[in-house]
């Protein structure tokens, strides 16, 4: 699912303009049951608002079974009926993405909605969507695919550790040295650290904050195999991560930064409102501050060979 916050609820508010309206009767109705497409799914859905904007219906709904922080505004074009045709669509098209509930990610995915960061992270996903570079256009007109989303996203990684990136690659590729595994903290400790930092800063935030987090998580597990490595370290990753094992569970923040070069990339085929992108990237560069903060507890400040004996630098 697309990753919205309790924003949007706050932003309903707006004065839409309709000074040219489409039509005096929307297609869909307050209390309606829809089915909508978020992301390349299709999920059950309620109409809690109807109205006019930017001279197009837009509805706010509610999907079913999520948490609230899920609502949105969609426009007609993620919205269907909710009648019998279309939901062997929608059945037909789970199929087809090869939805599996009861798979194991390290973490119970119940009682929450898919992430936008969720949304596009299967392997197969990834591997069809970017070489295949299929293009969609969202309500607010961003071509998917295009690189204009790329344009729009971009993530300032601070200096420290860009640095940090640099001193990575030539630890790898010319030094030949590895990150011993598994690595102390994992990403799953770094993210938990994270959101107890925030939860004592602001605890009204807490839950989109972890919606965000474990987006990241599935988004590290699902990519990092793919292209979060270099081609020296596949060996090492094949006799780590084995079974049902995350990997956030077993690399560290040296391969979690990697992630958030990538991102970019990987979030220009999923279908996301430019409002909730926005909100995203805020969130993101503030998750980035924290691991700058704690650069020299997080990080290596040195590799060791491929045997591995590597030292953290609060060590």
């Amino acid at each position: 699912m697309g990753n919205s916050s309790k924003d949007n609820s706050t932003n309903s508010g707006d004065a839409p303009p309709a000074d040219a309206p489409p039509s005096d009767s929307s297609t869909y109705s307050e209390g309606e049951k829809v089915l909508a497409y978020h992301g390349p799914r299709i999920y059950e859905a309620k109409v809690q608002k109807a109205e006019i904007r930017k001279n197009e219906w837009r509805y706010f709904v509610h999907y079913l079974g999520w948490n609230k922080n899920w609502d949105e505004w969609v426009g007609e074009s993620r919205l269907m009926k909710h009648t019998e045709a279309n939901v062997v669509k929608q059945h037909a098209l789970d199929k087809k993405q090869g939805v599996d509930k009861n798979v194991k990610s390290g973490r119970s995915n119940q009682g929450k909605a898919k992430s936008s960061t969720d949304a596009k992270v299967d392997k197969e996903d990834i591997k069809n969507t970017v070489s295949k570079g299929k293009k969609r256009k969202n309500d607010s007109g961003i071509e998917k695919g295009s690189g204009n989303v790329e344009k729009l996203f971009k993530i300032q990684i601070p200096a420290s550790l860009k640095k940090q990136l640099v001193d990575d690659w030539d630890f790898v590729n010319q030094q030949d040295k590895l990150v011993k595994l598994p690595r102390s903290p994992t990403v799953d400790e770094i993210l938990t650290k994270y959101l107890e930092y925030k939860s004592k800063k602001d605890s009204a935030a807490a839950d989109s904050t972890g919606e965000v987090l474990k987006g990241i998580r599935c988004y590290f597990d699902k990519a990092l195999p793919m292209m979060l490595l270099y081609k020296k370290e596949r060996k090492q990753c094949n006799e780590a991560v084995v079974d049902s094992v995350s990997p956030s569970t077993i690399y560290g923040a040296e391969h979690l930064l990697r992630l958030f070069v990538k991102l970019p990339e990987l979030l220009a085929y999923v279908n996301i409102e430019e409002e909730t992108l926005n909100r995203l990237q805020l969130k993101l560069l503030d998750f980035l501050k924290f691991l700058q903060k704690n650069q020299s507890t997080y990080f290596l400040s040195a590799y060791d060979g491929t045997k591995g004996k590597g030292k953290g630098r609060d060590e």
